[in-house]
């Protein structure tokens, strides 16, 4: 829903809104209230602004304007001013689309709509994605309707495809209409095949009048419809063309039948205009139903949630409705039921079944501390669990919007097949004008020019161009999505495709990430029990995985980390520095070291050795009056099994792999050699990263990067394609524009693989869509092609797109 509001006379489409008019606008960037008086005062700058109140605490402003509001002139203002005016974003359900044009037309009409920056309307799955600033959905739905079609806010609850009932029932209606065209016209098509056997059976004039008359204006109102809409808009569409053919085949009829006299026999064609109807409903009809498997991948998701919980109570289990259930309640899950909440295991053990949302085959085993998560099935536990989340904040709803984004965003390919259909339907009515023209010209029969040109008419097809990108996106990420593997938006499936180098972070994406101490080389005159006992006295401040390492075995050995910490602070990349019981210590990486001019000779050769062997190496040293090294701590973390097979796929397919870690370079190259990556780059500052993707772009590669934590966020940015791992921080998976659910870096080639496939998809789809209408349309105008067969592949070209797309549903990774 819209980040920014408006109200009060914000709902018409342009004209006639009521003064006093108001918008409520999100604006980023405040700090005090001095902040708030130059936000007001810019925005009073603004003509027609007749109030302005901005909120410091929510960081809002509402402002009402004396005439028609201007909401992108007051986003202007507060960014001029030097703040960010929050940009919104309104979701809505469009009705009445049949092809690439009306995409065209609404896309239009929305970006009318003043404080619209973008809109994005996708016919497969008939939403419309509109950003901007003072979006008012009321206002978005009649500019909608004013273009001639249907709009609606979607619930909370519904998801970008057609309930199941809702679906059914259409299509039992359609294929009504259709039984009923194909009756009609059935006479029509057996006396037709007659006289071409030689045989005289073709009903009466009068009796083929009455059969083709109400498949034409009934069971092809529709057309009618949505063809008017579309010329009151000033355009055209597939049903205007299917209108104008259908009816100049039937109006010729109509008219021989009434001018011959008692006893003729015109030429009558009223068996074209039923039969085309006829086709192009089956079309219709087909793609529907191909249509509705490509959103299997999002229904199967929504059908994981279940409907009911069991509540425990004052210690007793009472059954609810999920949306009942509240952050911190305790919920009962039995073997065989889904976990209806995401929350923590406090009681009970098991094993639970994630496959649906990681795509994991094996089940997990869940303990007392647990994470689980809601639509997973308990296999053989009985658990109690702490709520964490409910409703839209669970991770299953946000998988199902990631999925449901991904489907209704548009590709960039998509830009060239728009600008062509917004032109199609024009060029197509000038080729059928010239065709009448030349026909009736060149032979002086009006019939035979009328009927070729009714051939050009209902043989271009602007679906197939519309539906080819979008179809391919819905399947790929719906199929990704079933095996762990969740695309954020169409852009970045788009990209991947091409990519020919991936960058790897280190710990937690190649290793485990749970690093433990495996040597305490102490310096001369040192122990070491002395040695753990300060570094995990100064990591009591540290959450980073290697000060748990230290805490953890400091505990285990019963040294403890005892002791009087104070200034504590972390430095980035570098290591941390603090005083532990009076005495200023520093513990990281050699780069510290040498930041203080410290060294011990009698310990670098032990440090290269032990980073020779893969192990991350830290130094303790104090600093001040007895500035000296202290010792070394050496760290060692598991390669994760799959990371070997994983660069394999890589290499496999001509990519290359790069290692890019803040760790030692002895370290490094030796889980870089255990793996067979290509390419390290060693000891780099978090900072850094984003540096190392942007200097492989410079050598002209297409970057993937691959992390899972906060200080991997801007490398994920910088790279042409970023993926994170669902086991990392929220940081990550928000920046990346693909998130591997779970932390198995095959994931990566897989994620590859299906944008390569997707995208091939597209480009087969739009190379049938654009050849089949560039060799169509000169066979039907030089009366190549009757107008049934050019009706029936019209109707076959939409759902042949759509048919090849959904081949990528039994998609798996390699």
């Amino acid at each position: 829903m819209a980040d920014v509001a408006a109200r009060d006379g914000m709902t018409g489409a342009g004209a006639g809104v009521r003064p006093n008019a108001e918008i409520d606008l999100g604006i980023g960037g405040m700090t005090c209230a001095s902040c708030v008086g130059r936000v007001e005062k810019a925005i009073r700058r603004v003509p027609g602004v007749a109030y302005v109140a901005v909120n410091l605490a929510t960081e809002r402003a509402r402002v009402t304007f004396s005439g028609a509001p201007d909401p992108a002139a007051v986003a202007e203002a507060v960014e001029a001013a030097g703040f960010t005016a929050a940009a919104g974003e309104v979701d809505l359900r469009i009705d009445g689309m049949t092809c690439a044009s009306c995409v065209g037309r609404v896309e239009k009409a929305l970006k009318r709509v003043p404080g619209v920056t973008a809109a994005a309307v996708n016919l497969a799955t008939e939403r419309a994605r509109v950003t901007g600033h003072g979006l008012d959905a009321a206002r978005l739905v009649e500019a909608v309707e004013s273009a001639g079609f249907g709009a609606a806010v979607p619930d909370e609850e519904d998801v970008a495809v057609a309930a199941p009932d809702e679906a059914a029932e259409r299509s039992r209606r359609d294929l009504l209409h259709v039984a009923a065209a194909g009756l009609l016209s059935l006479p029509l098509v057996a006396g037709m095949a007659g006289e071409m056997l030689g045989f005289a059976v073709m009903p009466p004039g009068w009796l083929q009048f009455l059969l083709a008359t109400p498949v034409q204006f009934w069971l092809g109102r529709r057309f009618y419809v949505a063809g008017w809409k579309a010329v009151r808009a000033g355009t055209g569409n597939m049903d205007l063309l299917v209108a104008l053919g259908t009816s100049a085949a039937w109006g010729l009829s109509t008219w021989m039948l009434l001018t011959a006299g008692h006893g003729g026999h015109p030429p009558l064609y009223f068996e074209t205009s039923a039969v085309l109807i006829t086709f192009v409903l089956l079309g219709k009809w087909l793609e529907a139903r191909a249509k509705g498997q490509t959103a299997a991948a999002i229904r199967a998701l929504m059908d994981l949630r279940p409907d009911t919980a069991r509540l425990r109570r004052n210690g007793t289990d009472v059954e609810v409705p999920v949306g009942r259930v509240r952050v911190g309640d305790l919920v009962v899950v039995r073997p065989g039921e889904r976990v209806p909440v995401d929350g923590t295991v406090v009681e009970g053990s098991g094993s639970i079944d994630e496959s649906m949302l990681t795509g994991e085959p094996l089940p997990v085993e869940k303990g007392e501390g647990a994470a689980v998560t809601g639509g997973s099935i308990d296999v053989d536990g009985l658990f109690v669990v702490r709520t964490t989340a409910v409703g839209a904040e669970t991770m299953l709803a946000k998988i199902v919007r990631l999925v449901e984004g991904a489907q209704a965003s548009k590709a960039p390919i998509q830009r060239t097949v728009d600008r062509v259909s917004a032109v199609f339907v024009p060029v197509v009515l000038v080729i059928a004008a010239a065709t009448l023209a030349g026909w009736w010209l060149t032979t002086g029969h009006a019939e035979t020019a009328i009927i070729t040109a009714v051939s050009v008419l209902v043989i271009a097809c602007p679906c197939a161009l519309g539906l080819a990108t979008p179809t391919a996106i819905m399947v790929g990420t719906g199929a990704a999505a079933r095996h762990g593997i969740l695309i954020k938006d169409a852009e970045a499936l788009e990209r991947a495709h091409a990519v020919t180098a991936v960058a790897f972070d280190k710990t937690g994406t190649l290793t485990e990430g749970k690093p433990r101490v495996t040597d305490l080389v102490p310096a001369a005159g040192e122990t070491p029990d002395g040695l753990l006992h300060r570094a995990a006295a100064l990591q009591q401040g540290s959450e980073h995985p290697l000060a748990r390492a230290v805490l953890a075995r400091a505990e285990a050995s019963g040294t403890g980390a005892a002791g009087a910490l104070t200034d504590f602070r972390a430095l980035a990349g570098r290591g941390v520095s603090g005083t532990v019981d009076g005495i200023p210590l520093l513990f990281g990486a050699r780069r510290l070291m040498a930041d203080h001019g410290l060294a011990d000779p009698a310990l670098e050769a032990r440090a290269a050795t032990l980073e020779a062997a893969g192990r991350t190496v830290s130094w303790l040293a104090a600093t001040g009056p007895q500035a000296r090294v202290l010792g070394l701590v050496a760290f060692g973390d598991t390669v994760k099994g799959a990371a070997r097979e994983a660069v394999r796929a890589l290499h496999a397919r001509g990519i290359a792999a790069v290692m890019v870690t803040g760790d030692s370079r002895g370290a490094a190259e030796a889980v870089a050699k255990d793996l067979g990556i290509d390419r390290v780059v060693a000891e780099v500052l978090p900072g850094d990263k984003a540096d190392v993707v942007a200097a492989l772009k410079r050598e002209g590669r297409v970057v993937a990067m691959v992390g899972d934590g906060i200080n991997d966020a801007p490398a994920l940015a910088a790279a042409d394609v970023g993926i994170a791992m669902a086991t990392g921080t929220d940081v990550a998976m928000h920046t990346a524009g693909v998130t591997l659910m779970r932390g198995d870096p095959v994931l990566v080639s897989g994620a590859l693989d299906v944008s390569r496939r997707t995208y091939a998809k597209i480009r087969q789809g739009l190379f049938w869509a654009f050849i089949y209408n560039v060799i169509g349309l000169p066979l039907a105008a030089f009366g190549y092609l009757s107008p049934v067969l050019a009706g029936a592949a019209m109707a076959l070209s939409s759902v042949s797109v759509v048919l090849n797309a959904l081949s990528l549903r039994g998609w798996k990774p390699n």
